[in-house]
């Protein structure tokens, strides 16, 4: 901006004001404004490409903060007894919320936590849950989920943000609504309590189905791994898997469940059904500890039971499912069988993984899926998560 300061203001009489009205004054007044004009327009330029990139710059940023999930800041300092903190990830209500409930009542109310991730406005209480443990349970920032979609992987890292709030919350198990306990609450304490590491089903995934290369180079091919979902990790794991904001936007972006084949879509299927068939839930964490060196610091198991179905009809039509035991298939036999199971191998690494715990031999699971009510039942009168009253259960249910 020029601004022409006038004698008078200055307090000097008019007639010594100085005025430039030579030729050669005339003719250096035109270069200074020619000069200004040319550093104003550059000016302008470096102010647009400046704003340019601060749009851009900022468009990134909203990127990445849309997967961020947000915890408070809390002192790692408590008073009283380490506690888990169950993570359930369900539907909308907990059908077995009876055997857990025995569970819990059995168990010491001092080192547990309870957080369940549900459909949106869903709220756990008197009306919803025959289980008080439940009561008001459901996180507050809950999303709609879609298996074999990000989101179920961002509603996992939404439970452990909530636990996290807790700092007394020392380990987190990642469960489901057709999981049960396989012990009591006193054995499954002492168990997950007396190891260092993290329980992370993990191992090298060689078929190309999976991968998709556009996730490089911010996750390599040797860093890509699978397992179950269903973890149990120590509090610093769970740190890494809430702050993470590198690897996630990758596999909402590239790791994508491959449509069902249509009909209605004819030639379109073949297109459709080349692309990579990622479930990401299979993938995540797994590849996020590897990504972080951590996998030292694991047992690459997890502890809860799935039983396949591994039919080839199943597997041409569908893939493989878990089988779902109902009252008739969850005897005592077959609960013993998987209570006995001490190893794991897995055949793309040539690995056997012996099941121990802070280098103690220990059964392999403590949890198992996927259970019916029926089954849930037979499992409460075999007392295999620990005593209970019957007349407790003869009550109408929610």
């Amino acid at each position: 901006m020029l601004v022409v300061a006038t004698a008078s203001a200055r307090g000097v009489p008019p007639k010594r004001r100085h005025v430039i009205t030579s030729t050669s004054g005339s003719r250096f007044f035109g270069w200074k404004l020619l000069i200004l004009l040319c550093v104003s327009l550059s000016c302008v330029l470096v102010l647009a490409a400046l704003f340019s990139l601060h749009s851009s710059y900022l468009s990134d940023a909203d990127s990445s903060n849309h997967f961020k999930v947000t915890r408070s800041t809390v002192s790692r300092t408590f008073h009283g007894p380490p506690k888990i903190a169950f993570l359930f990830l369900v539907r909308q209500n907990i059908p077995l919320d009876f055997l857990w409930h025995v569970f819990f009542k059995n168990g010491n109310v001092a080192k547990f936590s309870i957080y369940v991730h549900s459909a949106p406005g869903f709220v756990l209480d008197e009306s919803t849950t025959r289980s008080s443990f439940f009561y008001r349970t459901q996180i507050s920032n809950a999303i709609q989920v879609s298996w074999g979609e990000s989101s179920m992987i961002q509603a996992e890292r939404l439970l452990l943000a909530a636990a996290l709030d807790d700092p007394a919350n020392q380990r987190f198990v990642l469960l489901s609504d057709s999981c049960v306990p396989l012990y009591n609450f006193s054995y499954v304490y002492n168990y997950v309590m007396v190891s260092q590491r993290s329980f992370v089903d993990s191992f090298l995934d060689v078929k190309d189905g999976r991968y998709n290369p556009k996730m490089s180079p911010k996750i390599p091919r040797e860093r890509w791994r699978k397992g179950s979902q269903w973890f149990t990790v120590v509090r610093s794991h769970a740190e890494v898997i809430v702050d993470d904001d590198v690897i996630f936007p990758v596999f909402n972006r590239h790791c994508k469940r491959r449509p069902p084949i249509d009909n209605r879509k004819g030639k379109l299927n073949l297109k459709l059904q080349k692309q990579h068939n990622c479930i990401p839930d299979e993938h995540y964490v797994q590849t996020l500890l590897a990504m972080h060196d951590l996998e030292g610091q694991l047992e690459r198991r997890t502890l809860t039971y799935t039983l396949w179905n591994q039919s080839t009809t199943k597997m041409e039509n569908k893939g493989w499912h878990p089988i779902t035991f109902s009252y008739a298939n969850a005897s005592p036999q077959r609960i013993k069988e998987m209570k006995g199971i001490n190893h794991v191998y897995y055949e793309t690494e040539f690995r056997t993984e012996w099941c121990r715990a802070n280098l103690t031999s220990v059964p392999c699971f403590l949890f198992a899926r996927k259970f019916s009510k029926g089954a849930a039942m037979r499992l409460l009168s075999d007392e295999v998560v620990g005593h209970f009253q019957v007349s407790a259960m003869l009550d109408t249910p929610p």
